[in-house]
């Protein structure tokens, strides 16, 4: 019996046939006879590792029954022509020269970040891993007990450091964090979103009763220490991040008077004032931007009030002080909308850090939207309507121009970013756009982002420029924000799950080309 012959590149194979019974029915009749008689809607590529070595050569894709001097009829068919839209999608882009594979978004990171990350996933998702490592890092955010403080006990520091801690948190000292930094920026992201570790979390024993009178509040020497340790810790940051990076800050990190403070609605005290001016003075020099992040609902009515008060003052000409939205809350769409209308106003530059929200945990479940896809709607639309700088576009309400907007797009969901980077190269509308992930968090969507960029964007294309959000600060400063991490995991279980699909896809894929399976 003869043997059939090799396919070659540009094999195409109907699903419901078996190769031998294809190679036979095109060697009898001819790809184009062959198409008519199946159909395109059927047709698939045969897989690369099954074509002949002569795909790495320059000469054109020939049917089985053309010769090497004449081209057959079948030979004008192409491959964008035969294949279906969805299939189109699915192949494995290639490199315009070289005709190879490109590299795959993992990729440029190290080996032990993705081993770590997939650990991470892994537990994030398990249900049975997942409730009692929240009761250990809950205990360990919230103890008074020096044994298990982090800062205090070298050994438990030492497994958290190596872990959780490397995995969300750039460093304890200056050097650690600009080594962190750097290795970033190599990999290819646009710069770095860093904070200060320190925060309070704000107790319900100092909220004031239902219709009583909150006297002022006063400071002490005490509340000026800590309002001093936080200005430190944040200018440093601020000194950590390079020009074109953000710094984003806690008011709550500056002590129980600021807790009070935001609580009661009231102006920041002076001492608090004038750490706050000289974080953002520092930061406008440096080409900083601030990103001053959302907080529990029981003070973001103050984080608000401060936040617009600074940037009428410091984004006059270019964005410096952007305030953060968060897309879950109900009341998003109309406290952003009173924003722009003041910005629009007062003629400054609105900064945006649009969100979906970090405190499910804490807020008041009332004021969340019901379900997940509400949120995700709220979302989109805010984010369609302020990068087509449109009233009309989303559920932002709003008359006659729109004014000047800075944008983050800090977001997981990879349908999202997908969305916001198409109407930004589509619209070109709002060109001041970032892109950024939480360092740890969906790395399968920051990579993406970094490796659209090295294939480059036409001249008319906005650069999708990506950025990774990270804090600083010990160990035992960190608890909080990785207990935060968490419980963020847990409440989005299935974007945690591709992580991890993900990362365990990346392992395989470098062990088979390790040895020369990929």
């Amino acid at each position: 019996m003869a043997s059939l012959p090799r396919p070659l590149p540009g094999m195409l194979l109907p699903r419901s046939m078996s190769k031998r019974r294809a190679i036979a029915a095109i060697n009898a009749t001819g790809q184009a006879a062959f198409l008519a008689r199946y159909g395109r809607h059927n047709i698939i590529l045969m897989p690369a590792r099954e074509a002949s070595s002569t795909s790495r050569s320059s000469t054109p894709t020939r049917s089985l029954h053309s010769s090497p001097t004449q081209s057959s009829p079948s030979s004008n068919f192409t491959l964008s022509e035969v294949l279906p839209n969805h299939q189109r999608n699915r192949r494995q882009p290639q490199d315009a020269e070289m005709g190879s594979p490109k590299p795959a978004p993992l990729s440029v990171l190290p080996l032990l970040t993705v081993l770590r990350s997939w650990m991470t996933a892994t537990i994030s998702s398990s249900p049975f891993l997942l409730p009692p490592s929240l009761a250990i890092m809950s205990m360990l955010a919230h103890t008074s007990n020096p044994v298990l403080n982090p800062d205090s006990n070298p050994l438990l520091r030492a497994l958290l450091k190596e872990t959780f801690y490397a995995q969300f948190c750039a460093g304890e000292q200056p050097a650690e964090v600009a080594r962190t930094i750097k290795g970033l920026k190599d990999v290819g992201f646009e710069g770095v979103i860093l904070g200060y570790a320190r925060e309070v979390v704000a107790p319900h024993s100092h909220e004031a009763a239902p219709g009583s009178v909150s006297k002022e509040p006063q400071e002490t020497a005490v509340d000026v220490e800590e309002i001093d340790s936080w200005a430190q810790g944040t200018l440093m940051t601020v000194l950590l991040a390079g020009r074109g990076d953000y710094v984003a800050l806690k008011f709550t990190g500056a002590g129980v008077l600021a807790l009070q403070c935001l609580r009661q609605g009231a102006d920041p005290s002076a001492n608090l004032k004038q750490a706050i001016d000289s974080i953002c003075v520092l930061a406008q020099s440096r080409g900083v931007r601030l990103l001053f992040d959302a907080e529990q609902a029981a003070v973001q009515g103050g984080i608000d009030k401060w936040t617009l008060e600074f940037m009428e003052r410091y984004n006059q000409t270019q964005p410096v002080v952007y305030g953060t939205y968060q897309a879950y809350l109900k009341s998003a769409p109309e406290t952003l909308s009173r924003h722009l209308r003041e910005a629009n106003r007062k003629s400054f530059v609105l900064g945006v850090k649009l969100v979906r929200g970090a405190y499910l945990g804490s807020d008041p479940r009332q004021l969340i939207h019901d379900t997940k896809e509400d949120t995700d709607r709220a979302f989109d639309g805010i984010a369609e309507s302020l990068l087509k700088k449109d009233w009309e576009a989303g559920p932002l309400k709003g008359e006659g121009g729109f004014p000047e907007v800075a944008m983050v797009v800090a977001t997981h969901n990879r349908d999202s970013v997908i969305k916001a980077k198409r109407i930004l190269q589509q619209e070109q509308k709002t060109s001041d756009v970032a892109f950024a992930q939480l360092q740890g968090m969906a790395d399968e969507v920051s990579c993406e982002l970094v490796a659209s960029n090295r294939q480059g964007t036409t001249e008319k294309q906005e650069k999708a420029k990506a950025y990774k959000y990270l804090v600083w600060g010990s160990t035992g400063e960190c608890m909080k924000y990785l207990l935060r991490r968490a419980y963020e995991n847990r409440d989005a279980v299935q974007r945690t799950v591709g992580s991890r699909d993900a990362m365990r896809a990346e392992v395989m894929r470098r062990l088979k080309s390790l040895f020369g399976f990929a």
